[in-house]
């Protein structure tokens, strides 16, 4: 159980970095909730693999710091689209 519970998290890091993917991404992908992959992500990852979690890390603060900008924008497409 715990070898698959490692699988899964160092999966779910790769996943995040290869793409430079948000939590919500990554989780729609796998198919589990976004609160699974965020504590998978900062709590379970730095135990299991230290340089992985600091380049995690170092992505999700990016994400937090432009998340205004994203739901901007999203906001922006989603009233352009209305009125045309």
């Amino acid at each position: 159980m715990l070898d698959e519970l490692e699988k899964r998290v160092i999966e779910i890091a790769y996943l995040m970095l290869d793409g430079n993917r948000t939590v919500r991404e990554v989780a729609r992908i796998i198919g589990i909730s976004k609160s699974t992959v965020h504590y998978d992500l900062t709590k379970r990852l730095d135990s299991i693999d230290n340089s992985l979690y600091l380049k995690v890390r170092k992505l999700l603060d990016y994400n937090k710091k432009i998340r205004h900008i994203r739901g901007g924008e999203a906001t922006r497409l989603r009233y352009l689209h209305k009125s045309q």
